[in-house]
């Protein structure tokens, strides 16, 4: 009989904002893992191989409809001062989440030579606490019309002036 233990790694990405369009784009936050308690989890992927530390957390609610509508996952956190202070950043600033459901080498923590199984991306959109646990709401840009992603508004800067009226021609 075979046994698979099952693993996540999160990786949590901000936005890097700059003038200089080298130095925009996405760079690591946080890399956290929930199987290897008080350890350190080496996983490689295809961004090379990384170290990810243990936070007790659970991942939860992704799941797809036959028109590909997507729902919303949820990642749980244990509520305390460490996980609120980055993750009120996160929400403000909509932080791009990564998860990765692995099958883990239980013995081998350092081995990098655990598989994964399924990826989830998407946007952190909100979040919620209570006294004991913290939750960030994570939706995928695939289903941009049931929820806010991507989150922009009709600027003039966007799509120049707009009408006063609502008695718009087209000729």
């Amino acid at each position: 009989m075979s046994q698979y233990a099952l693993g996540h790694v999160v990786t949590i990405n901000a936005l890097r904002e700059s003038t200089n369009s080298s130095t925009k784009g996405l760079f690591v936050q946080f890399r956290f893992q929930n199987f290897f308690i008080n350890q350190d989890m080496t996983y490689t992927n295809e961004d090379g191989t990384n170290s990810y530390g243990f936070v007790p957390f659970g991942f939860s609610g992704v799941t797809v409809n036959r028109t590909g509508d997507g729902m919303e996952a949820t990642l749980v956190f244990p509520n305390n001062d460490l996980s609120r202070g980055w993750a009120v950043l996160a929400i403000r600033d909509h932080y791009v989440v990564e998860v990765k459901v692995l099958i883990v080498d239980s013995i081998n923590p350092s081995s990098g030579t655990h598989t994964s199984v399924h990826s989830y991306t998407g946007q952190i959109t909100g979040g919620t606490w209570d006294n004991v646990s913290l939750n960030l709401q994570v939706s995928s840009v695939l289903d941009a019309v049931g929820t806010d992603i991507p989150r922009r508004a009709l600027t003039k800067k966007l799509v120049g002036n707009l009408p006063v009226a609502n008695n718009v021609r087209l000729q």
